[in-house]
């Protein structure tokens, strides 16, 4: 790992060590860059051709080094390179071979989800630097941590049920704990949400125009003890956008009404009656979607409200399981073959309506993993009370 420090940083970017430095890692080709400067961990996401896309390696990478660093640096900082935070995990890599290796894609799913609580658990702060595109595994790998630096250029979704799987990563752990039902609208409809309307919604916890990350990363590098000065540091450095609209506040009471129906026909027919241009733009989403996705995600969401991020990623697991065996549905290997390879966004659902996704097949997604796999998770996320699941 490369040491550097102080306003060194900025003289180096321009010598030959730091050059040399970005020609090994082109030649190594590592999508993930993690260097300690000034007792502080940092993560770089290096794969900005993928928008940052999580796939095997990075995973492994990043929770290995977080495994490694605990207890070892002042805090970990983490950033991705380009226009992308991170816009998810690779799922076109993960499907294009099919169900029958689908055991490649349990273990991706299962190192996805112990760096996830990995972030979660750091033993000293770890701020996100989500400016630019962060959905699906980019939402996983930030909203976890106390701190996540949002910009203009920020755009947060998560677009799970268009492609045939559900908000997972842990993050209906946060959906779930969103006043007024938003994070149920969120989690089934894919909403986007921008700038500072991500920080309104609680995925962000402080703005920064784009322009000043640059310097805010060079102050959070030098910081002194972290542990103690962060949060002045962050309060002088950041922006205070309290006086600014959230865009959905005018459709919170609506959200409320609609998206706290406690299945998901109820939350179409409470839309149909309201008839608003809100209301009819949020039905036009939710038909789009993978009918068996909406269901488990309400029913994920609802149940997630008591339990703790271990626990939601222990169910995480199992969800990704049941989508990638295609013991209930292949809706994940539709979607993304609709939306994101042939992109002819004319997905063709299996079961194809809401009746058709029976509460049977639902119960079936959230059934437990085989023993031996099921002990294997819950020895990763260090779950030793397991009385609840």
């Amino acid at each position: 790992m490369q040491l550097f420090c102080g306003k060194a940083i900025k003289v180096l970017a321009q010598s030959s060590v730091v050059k040399n430095l970005s020609v090994r890692r082109m030649c190594s080709k590592k999508p993930v860059l993690c260097e300690v400067i000034c007792d502080k961990g940092i993560i770089t996401l290096s794969r900005p051709e993928r928008l940052n896309s999580m796939n095997d390696e990075m995973v492994e990478i990043i929770g290995d080094t977080l495994a490694e660093w605990k207890n070892k640096v002042s805090m970990v900082i983490i950033k991705g390179e380009g226009r992308a935070f991170c816009a998810g995990g690779d799922v076109v890599g993960l499907t294009r071979n099919g169900v029958d290796r689908c055991h490649e894609q349990t273990t991706f799913f299962k190192k996805e989800y112990r760096m996830n609580y990995l972030v979660g658990s750091f033993s000293a702060p770890y701020v996100a630097l989500i400016d630019g595109i962060v959905m699906g595994g980019g939402v996983g790998a930030s909203v976890h941590g106390p701190v996540r630096i949002a910009t203009e250029k920020t755009l947060f979704a998560m677009p799970e049920t268009a492609i045939g799987l559900f908000p997972d990563v842990g993050v209906s752990h946060v959906l779930a704990r969103m006043p007024h039902h938003l994070g149920f609208y969120l989690g089934l409809t894919g909403h986007r949400l921008k700038g500072v309307d991500v920080v309104k919604a609680g995925i962000g916890t402080h703005f920064v125009d784009s322009q000043k990350m640059p310097q805010l990363y060079e102050g959070l590098v030098n910081l002194k003890d972290p542990a103690s000065n962060l949060a002045d540091f962050l309060k002088s450095n950041t922006k205070d956008i309290s006086s600014e609209k959230f865009v959905l506040e005018p459709h919170l009471g609506l959200i409320d009404r609609c998206f706290s129906a406690p299945t998901v026909e109820e939350i179409l027919v409470r839309l149909e009656n309201d008839n608003s241009a809100f209301a009819v733009e949020a039905l036009t989403s939710l038909r789009k979607m993978s009918p068996i996705s909406m269901k488990i995600t309400r029913k994920q969401i609802e149940m997630y409200r008591t339990k703790s991020l271990q626990e939601c990623l222990l169910i995480d697991n199992r969800l990704a399981r049941s989508a990638i065996d295609a013991t209930v549905s292949k809706d994940f290997y539709e979607g993304v073959r609709a939306v994101l390879i042939d992109k002819d966004q004319n997905p063709r659902w299996d079961p194809p309506t809401l009746a058709a996704a029976t509460d049977a097949l639902v119960e079936e997604a959230f059934k437990k993993l085989p023993p031996i796999e099921e002990e294997q998770v819950k020895t990763m996320l260090e779950i030793v009370d397991d009385s609840r699941l």
